[in-house]
């Protein structure tokens, strides 16, 4: 039997996360726990570097947060300027030498940089880098922009930085560290988030407010699209040093990707998505007996659900938190394994009844098709799908890994044909001006929707795109 990586196959993977501290001699140790609240956006590697004003020191593995980081390995990392990173591959292999930080000796000196997003022409300026005699370690997108730093010839590493950043096309949050220096930016779009916080001693810039809660930080505000802070001894500039754009935060942040307990693009994800289920139950009703989730990221919003409509709320598919990243997969003859790994039906509750089953989106329609069938076989008498999100017919270049557009079941079928695959008695998605009223309304990317990517013009099929501004 071959040993596989588990994989949920139905969603939009994590982009990554971000944590840096400056000014506290703990800041190893507070970038360890500020990554672990944010493990949820990236769980094939971390990595944590710190500079102790001399040198900088880093380590780096493939695995959970827990599982690199033990009380020996922080202690080797002293300092009190650390940055740090979860990653979830957007662009490059799995493998230990694409986990952030990258840590480099240029001109400047050391430096370390930690990024979440993608950079759309990153191929473009590798080859134009390669043909200029530039070697490359690994197959990550950063990788880029450490080598656009080191070529640049401008004296100061923050005017080197932002020369470089203008070059890139696409979405990110970046975090960069010098011996004596910390450097946050995020993209003049804004889609990647990035929050300032305040520590006793210092600051800290993370990509969500939980990892701020977890530390006993206090939130500041979110950096602005297309603003750069620089924290150093003798505090905190703020610039803006990039031609303004409309921001165009993404949307599927708040559907799935951010933790409901976090603030994000000035609102609380759990409110955003409670509401999210009330307008879902109101715009595609369904005459049953319980709303079920699909847990995890499922449950705020059937608990709008459940509210606008009436219908009582009850637990009927269980969620296994400890699965691990591979497991030996057994013969064909047990059923749904792949699902029934992570998911479990209680019969009590599924047996007889006619159930609306919220989850957050479709991308593929197997997993969907397969809990269908699951919760048949459990009993139910009706199963009615509802989707907190609009049908994904693009796929995302800011940060997120989506499969291609021929994978996507959106983009070459109808919500009728979606029902009949995935076998549902009904199927009703949230509309997309419904979706952006429950967010607050505003700017939002929303191209995995609508194919619209946000200030870009496109050309070229649908998984390979041109980028031009």
């Amino acid at each position: 039997m071959d040993e596989r990586m588990i994989l949920d196959q139905d969603k939009f993977h994590d982009e990554c996360g971000v944590a840096g501290v400056y000014g506290s001699k703990d800041a190893a140790n507070l970038v360890y726990l500020s990554l672990y609240s944010l493990q949820h956006r990236g769980q094939e590697g971390a990595g944590i570097a710190v500079s102790d004003r001399e040198q900088i020191h880093y380590e780096r593995g493939l695995g959970l947060v827990a599982d690199i980081f033990s009380a020996d390995v922080i202690d080797k990392l002293p300092g009190d300027i650390a940055i740090g990173h979860n990653r979830y591959s957007t662009t490059g292999e799995s493998h230990v030498r694409n986990v952030q930080p990258f840590c480099v000796e240029i001109n400047a000196g050391p430096v370390a940089v930690a990024h979440n997003g993608n950079i759309v022409n990153a191929d473009e300026l590798r080859n134009e880098l390669v043909r200029n005699g530039a070697i490359f370690n690994t197959s990550s997108d950063t990788e880029v922009l450490v080598h656009l730093v080191a070529k640049s010839g401008r004296d100061e590493l923050v005017e080197s930085l932002t020369d470089s950043l203008k070059k890139l096309k696409g979405a990110y949050s970046l975090l960069m560290m010098t011996k004596e220096k910390m450097i946050g930016v995020r993209d003049p779009l804004g889609i990647r988030p990035l929050i300032l916080g305040k520590l006793a001693n210092g600051y800290i810039l993370v990509s969500e407010t939980v990892a701020l809660d977890l530390i006993g930080a206090e939130f500041i505000r979110e950096i602005e699209p297309g603003e750069m802070i620089i924290i150093d001894e003798t505090g905190m500039e703020s610039r803006f040093p990039f031609k303004k754009k409309k921001a165009m935060p993404c949307i599927f942040e708040h559907i799935y990707f951010a933790r409901p307990d976090s603030y994000l693009f000035g609102r609380n994800v759990y409110e955003v998505r409670k509401e999210m289920g009330k307008r879902l139950a109101k715009e595609q009703p369904a005459d049953a007996d319980i709303v079920v989730p699909v847990p995890d990221s499922g449950v705020v919003a059937t608990l709008g659900y459940a509210e606008e409509s009436g219908i009582p709320l009850e637990m009927g598919l269980i969620r296994n938190h400890y699965v691990g990243r591979t497991f030996i997969e057994p013969s064909q003859s047990i059923r749904h394994f792949g699902v029934k790994i992570k998911l479990n039906p209680v019969k009590d509750i599924i047996k007889g009844k006619r159930i609306v089953v919220v989850d957050d989106s479709i991308v593929r329609g197997t997993t969907s098709r397969k809990i269908v069938k699951m919760l048949r076989e459990a009993g139910a008498l009706e199963v009615h799908f509802r989707i907190c999100s609009p049908p994904t017919k693009y796929p995302c270049f800011y940060g997120i890994d989506t499969p291609t557009r021929k994978e996507l079941v959106a983009s070459s079928h109808t919500t009728e044909e979606i029902r009949k695959f995935v076998t549902a008695d009904t199927l009703g998605y949230i509309s997309l001006d419904c979706l952006e009223e429950c967010a607050g309304g505003g700017s939002f990317c929303k191209a995995c929707f609508s194919g619209d990517y946000p200030t870009l013009s496109r050309s070229g099929d649908g998984d390979n795109p041109k980028f031009e501004e």
